[in-house]
């Protein structure tokens, strides 16, 4: 994958108060670093034993490009799932609802020209290059525990840097309390399967979003993403269900409302907006108390899933008197 390197952004922004006060008082140092360096588990069908295509993955994926990250305070120093595992067995419905169809197909992803638009309650609605949005900030190694809804997880070292450095970035107005994920969807790209209200949405809380464990994300295991991992600029939140990290982006809009999102207009008994992992609160056609860990084993083996992921130091603040079985 060949980068187009640019060296700001096509946008004269000026400062102004944004949601929280500790983003804004830091926004002005930030804003001149932009513009100058600019089974008793799964869905009750298999065994714990075996998952299909990971024993013998698909063909060897390979990234392109070293992204040069240095190592982040926020890390896990567990097991790694091995690349190859993480590249082929994932979920991105705009190349299929297979685990294995998105390494498949993804290859007719264009990852370059791409921009990304920032709109509804910010300063200045803007269009940037990912080029130069992933020239913001220098690119971090985030080991994180990644935990799908299906009940398997993985550690996946995603390369990125906070959001909440990006947020300060696009300003937003002190009414917007929400920030919502809009991916790609391109039927000359994407195969798109029917059944689906497309494009794929994602939101968060403006507060939640703004959380340091918040990574926008351009890399894992030191390389470029793969397509078939949300090319080429994702969000991962470690303490949510994986569905929450949105991939292939191409807007930000912030929102004083709650934001649609697609699995939660699908069928908002199975999948909440909030999303957080939760081993006391069960999807209704499976427990989420444990969970298939995916690691360089040859089979994958049940462990105990953790409150928020094992993220509840940084995270549970957030959600402080919520009744976490009622906003799941």
């Amino acid at each position: 994958m060949l980068l187009h390197k640019s060296n700001r952004f096509d946008a004269n922004i000026r400062s102004s108060d944004i949601t929280p006060q500790e983003a804004f008082e830091n926004h002005q140092q930030a804003r001149r670093r932009f513009l100058t360096g600019a089974a008793t588990l799964g869905a009750g069908v298999i065994a714990a034993t075996h998952i299909p295509g990971l024993i013998h993955p698909a063909a060897e994926v390979h990234a392109a490009d070293d992204l040069h990250a240095t190592p982040s305070q926020y890390t896990t120093t567990e097991p790694q799932t091995p690349f190859n595992k993480a590249t082929s067995y994932n979920n991105f419905y705009e190349f299929g609802t297979d685990k294995s169809d998105p390494a498949r197909n993804a290859h007719t992803l264009k990852t370059r020209p791409w921009t990304v638009q920032v709109t509804g309650l910010v300063k200045k609605p803007l269009t940037l290059d990912v080029d130069s949005i992933m020239k913001y900030r220098p690119i971090e190694s985030r080991v994180y525990r990644h935990r799908c809804v299906e009940a398997w997880s993985m550690v996946i070292p995603w390369d990125g840097y906070s959001l909440s450095e990006f947020i300060s970035f696009c300003e937003p107005l002190p009414s917007a309390k929400f920030v919502q994920f809009v991916t790609l969807a391109d039927r000359k790209q994407m195969p798109l399967p029917g059944g689906y209200d497309w494009p794929y949405t994602e939101g968060l809380r403006l507060d939640e979003a703004m959380n340091p464990l918040a990574l926008l994300t351009f890399g894992c295991y030191g390389q470029t993403l793969p397509n078939q991992n949300g090319a080429p600029v994702r969000v991962v939140m470690p303490w949510k269900y994986g569905f929450k990290n949105c991939k292939s982006i191409v807007k930000f809009n912030f929102t004083d409302k709650q934001p649609k999102t697609t699995w939660n207009q699908i069928n908002s008994d199975e999948y909440g907006f909030y999303s957080n992992v939760n081993p006391t609160v069960d999807h209704p056609r499976w427990t989420q108390a444990r969970e298939r860990r995916i690691d360089s084993s040859l089979l994958p083996h049940t462990i105990p899933t953790q409150m928020f992921n094992g993220y509840s130091d940084q995270v549970a603040s957030l959600y402080a008197g919520m009744n976490l079985k009622r906003f799941y």
